[in-house]
């Protein structure tokens, strides 16, 4: 069988590239042929997936004090992770942030360096973010943001909130309270007139502007287009090519639940292999019972494998690339290739 292996990471235990070599080892195995594609979403990790980090550049972290953030700059195109200068882990989680004074300066400062460079095209994944600055911060840092005109300038976005939601749907995850949610709400909507009277830009109803704490939303009014982010990436490493050739796909990530079929990648991929009549099955560390309420769960015909169900939460923590290699020894093992091909 030819066999496409489309994963995201397992967030804390194995990077995208790491889950799909594992399950390319289990093909290897079973003498299978493996595709190995590794996927992200957009947010954190896309970084990984669009190729890796090449250059590190000093910047301003989510509350001031200087980060070494990794990027990527490649033939004209520049590939920013927002987290990697703007994020929440980079001030210990939400325990340790300050919501309020949380800035993206950093991400724009990275934006800038690119521009410096010459860049023709310039992609910014968010996700994993410290902030709900509406993008302020990174539209200040941004020198002569003119240049942008003359740049494909792509944002990749994997929630669909509204800029003056975020502070109500995220806040709380990054460590604000019920009273600097409403600071934070009122702090966007005076952006929103900014914006409007800046640049001619309503960013209030535009679908995924609330990402990041509304940096999608400031990096619209800068000219910024925003996209899904797993079709943005699923685009750049060539997955629709990949599954031509292929007789099953094989998909996964961390935590499986309703959120895994709205904009992220076991949905999506999950979606493709259906529209072209392949075989899919799922591999996840846990999964959630919101799942099966998904109108795409039904497509799964290949079956779902929890590592933590299968081999218990101690194993799956402690060797998940076993516990991945073995999961897909079992996948594998449960289908026929198609008696089409």
């Amino acid at each position: 069988m030819r066999v496409v292996a489309a994963v995201d990471k397992f967030k804390g235990t194995a990077t995208a590239a790491a889950v799909a070599q594992a399950i390319g080892h289990a093909c290897w195995e079973l003498g299978h042929d493996c595709t190995e594609v590794p996927l992200a979403d957009g947010g954190e990790g896309t970084l990984e997936a669009l190729g890796g980090p090449n250059r590190t550049s000093t910047v301003t972290g989510p509350l001031g004090d200087p980060v070494q953030a990794d990027w990527r700059f490649h033939r004209g195109t520049a590939v920013i992770e927002m987290a990697r200068a703007s994020g929440l882990t980079l001030v210990g989680g939400p325990e340790h942030n300050d919501p309020v004074a949380a800035s993206t300066t950093g991400t724009g400062e990275l934006i800038d360096k690119a521009l410096d460079l010459g860049a023709e095209r310039i992609i910014v994944c968010l996700g994993g973010s410290a902030t709900t600055d509406g993008g302020l911060g990174a539209v200040r840092a941004i020198h002569a943001p003119a240049r942008l005109r003359g740049v494909e300038f792509l944002v990749a976005c994997d929630v669909e909130t509204l800029f003056l939601d975020a502070p109500r749907d995220f806040g709380p995850q990054k460590g604000a309270t019920t009273r600097q949610i409403r600071l934070l709400e009122s702090r966007l909507e005076r952006l929103v007139q900014l914006y409007q009277e800046m640049n001619g830009v309503d960013v209030s109803h535009i679908e995924g502007a609330g990402a990041a704490g509304g940096l999608a939303g400031g990096l619209l009014a800068l000219g910024a287009t925003l996209i899904p982010g797993f079709d943005m990436v699923a685009d750049e490493v060539g997955l629709h090519d990949h599954l031509r050739s292929a007789d099953v796909v094989i998909t996964g990530e961390g935590q499986l639940d309703i959120t895994s079929f709205e904009g992220k990648v076991v949905g999506g991929v999950v979606d493709l292999a259906h529209s072209a009549g392949l075989p899919v099955g799922v591999i996840c560390g846990r999964i959630d019972p919101s799942a099966h309420d998904a109108d795409s769960y039904r497509h799964i015909d290949a079956g779902v494998t929890s590592l933590v169900d299968e081999y218990g939460s101690d194993r799956a923590m402690a060797e998940p690339l076993w516990c991945l290699e073995q999961a897909a020894l079992g996948l594998l093992r449960r289908i026929s290739p198609p008696s089409s091909r």
